[in-house]
């Protein structure tokens, strides 16, 4: 969808039509439930803070200046209430072992596969665990621009304009964040 009929749908709820709104839903649906459970990583729970998103957005629509996408806010909203729901729950949020790099080409992390036998089934359950601990361990900054690009695959613009900074801060800040999780990854890995 869009960015003129996003301005055309959010008019049209703003001015009565509030069945106008599903077409907002159906268009980010499936974008604010991966989010949300992706830094979760539980499907009721990415499912309640998927309609809390929707709900919220749909009560603060007026407040949605329309500077940025739809999308954009609707990422921010989400991103924040899971960030909410962590801190309340105290879990912690599990990452993939994929990334997508500056070129947008998904790229593994070096992690062996270890399903076959139970010893290795072990070790690789113990290098998540590590590369999990090791994301909470980034600074709030670095971890939040980490998730915004290699979890939900925001472009670098979205991300500056999402967080008010500039496309060069974006772009420094997540190269810090990969070169601290390699570091913490490569000493953790070693011992």
């Amino acid at each position: 969808m869009s960015g003129e009929e996003e301005s055309k749908i959010i008019q049209n709820v703003l001015g009565g039509d509030t069945g106008a709104f599903e077409a907002l839903v159906t268009d980010n649906q499936q974008n604010v439930y991966n989010l949300a459970l992706k830094m979760t990583n539980n499907p009721d729970d990415a499912l309640d803070i998927s309609q809390e998103a929707f709900l919220r957005a749909y009560t603060r629509l007026g407040a949605f200046r329309g500077e940025s996408r739809f999308s954009v806010w609707m990422y921010r909203m989400t991103y924040n209430l899971c960030i909410d729901f962590l801190r309340k729950s105290k879990r912690t949020a599990a990452s993939p072992l994929t990334f997508t790099d500056d070129e947008g080409r998904e790229r593994d992390l070096d992690v062996p596969d270890l399903r076959n036998l139970p010893e290795d089934a072990a070790i690789q359950s113990e290098t998540r665990r590590l590369l999990e601990e090791s994301i909470e361990k980034l600074s709030a900054d670095h971890k939040e621009i980490f998730l915004m690009r290699e979890v939900t695959g925001m472009n670098y613009a979205d991300i500056a304009f999402a967080l008010d900074i500039s496309e060069g801060t974006v772009k420094s800040r997540l190269a810090r964040a990969r070169k601290a999780l390699a570091d913490m990854l490569g000493g953790e890995l070693r011992s």
